[in-house]
């Protein structure tokens, strides 16, 4: 349609001009004394149609001709810039590869190539980011050779072309460098550097996922336990790791913060400062704190009252039910803080068993708490039941020592020695 319409244009512009030409009978008349030249009108308008075509023709062509030394420039400027972006790229492809010597040879030879366009004043718009780039990878690949010298050399000119005050857009760059500083520090086992490259880092950067797993390991390798703690719960709240990894952290880094204290005070600091209430609500954290505590010789109510976690979901009273290993060290640690058991306690042990009549470890529990309370026929009685069911050997020889203990007080000989003699056994 659109061809049929320009046909039907120019077909209109040819009889116009056809019908102007061919009925004028206009002349032009010339006087150059002592000439007189006539010329049609037809003639003239050619002759000036001519005129301009060949005048804007020569324009032009001197336009292009005095352009060629400016174009032939622009050309060699263009050159230089993919030559510069095409080491870039066979750097990092090197880098990727594991020939660090190529990658770093192609780094320098993309930041020759950007120093050669600056000093022509030609500079691309995206110097400083390219030049960055380019010196991290040559530091990168100096780390991997291990050349200690020349990526720190590399690093201080990756940090000084880019300015703090410099746009956003360059300070991520200059944040990206801090960060890789930072792992190699790491890799180096140079944790006080490590952590004073991350303390540079500005405040919305410190706190990305990245920069707090380099935190994170940092502090551990230190042994600042209490910063490590803190970074894991930041990375448990940004969802860093999965539930059960978050969790595995942070318990076990709750268990080296209460192995660091040296006294029941400082131990008690800990767990009331120190931890947060999840954390102390751990039945393995919970079961570990009392056993430190009793260990440092703090008190048994105190002790008796951090297992509460842990005692609830042994007795029952709580879900879900202790792992075998961790009831037993519940177990043990509560035997160990009986000593001054009240009638409280008693009464929960009691319940707990009789609620439970099949749990040898209760059994067990409440024999030791009878025992302490000197109710010894009901000691005896319990001692006798869980030590034909209880499946750690070491519970099961202090359950028939216990009976022995007892066996010697009321005067029968013969069911002591048979109850040493189990005891014995439960240890060969």
């Amino acid at each position: 349609m659109r061809a049929a319409l320009w046909f039907l244009a120019l077909f209109g512009v040819a009889v116009a001009v056809a019908l102007f030409a061919g009925n004028n009978q206009g002349t032009v008349t010339l006087f150059w004394p002592p000439y007189r030249i006539d010329l049609s009108l037809n003639m003239v308008l050619l002759l000036l149609f001519g005129g301009f075509t060949v005048l804007y023709a020569a324009l032009r062509a001197l336009a292009v001709l005095q352009e060629l030394p400016r174009q032939a420039r622009r050309w060699r400027l263009v050159q230089k810039e993919r030559a510069m972006h095409a080491a870039l790229l066979d750097a990092l492809s090197q880098l990727l590869a594991g020939r660090f010597l190529r990658a770093r040879k192609s780094a320098l030879a993309s930041i020759s190539q950007e120093e050669a366009l600056a000093e022509a004043r030609e500079p691309v718009p995206h110097g400083s980011q390219l030049r960055t780039l380019a010196l991290l990878v040559a530091a990168e690949s100096s780390h991997a050779l291990q050349d200690r010298a020349t990526r720190e050399a590399h690093l201080e000119q990756a940090l000084a072309s880019i300015p703090a005050d410099a746009p956003a857009t360059e300070l991520e760059l200059r944040e990206g460098a801090q960060l890789r500083a930072a792992r190699w520090s790491l890799d180096e086992r140079d944790t006080a550097t490590a952590l004073e490259r991350l303390a540079a880092l500005p405040v919305g950067a410190a706190r990305r996922t990245l920069a707090l797993r380099a935190k994170l390991k940092a502090s551990r390798l230190a042994h600042r336990t209490g910063d490590a703690l803190e970074t894991a719960r930041l990375l448990a709240k940004h969802h860093a790791f999965s539930p059960a990894a978050a969790e595995s952290i942070v318990r076990g880094l709750a268990q080296e913060l209460i192995n660091s204290a040296h006294d029941p005070a400082q131990l008690q600091r800990i767990w009331q400062d120190s931890l947060e209430s999840t954390e102390r609500a751990m039945p393995e954290v919970a079961v570990h704190a009392a056993q430190r505590l009793a260990q440092l010789g703090g008190d048994g109510p105190q002790v008796r009252t951090w297992l509460m976690p842990a005692w609830d979901r042994l007795a029952g009273t709580a879900q879900p039910a202790l792992p075998d290993a961790l009831a037993l060290k519940l177990v043990r640690a509560l035997e160990a803080s009986l000593g001054d058991v009240d009638g409280r306690w008693l009464a929960a042990i009691e319940a707990a068993c009789q609620a439970n009549p099949r749990d040898a470890q209760l059994q067990y529990l409440a024999a030791m708490a009878c025992l302490r309370r000197e109710l010894w026929g009901k000691a005896q009685h319990l001692f006798n039941q869980s030590a034909q069911h209880l499946t750690d050997p070491g519970l099961r020889a202090s359950a028939w020592r216990h009976m022995a203990e007892l066996a010697e007080q009321r005067g029968d000989g013969e069911a002591a020695a048979q109850a040493w003699k189990r005891a014995a056994l439960q240890h060969s």
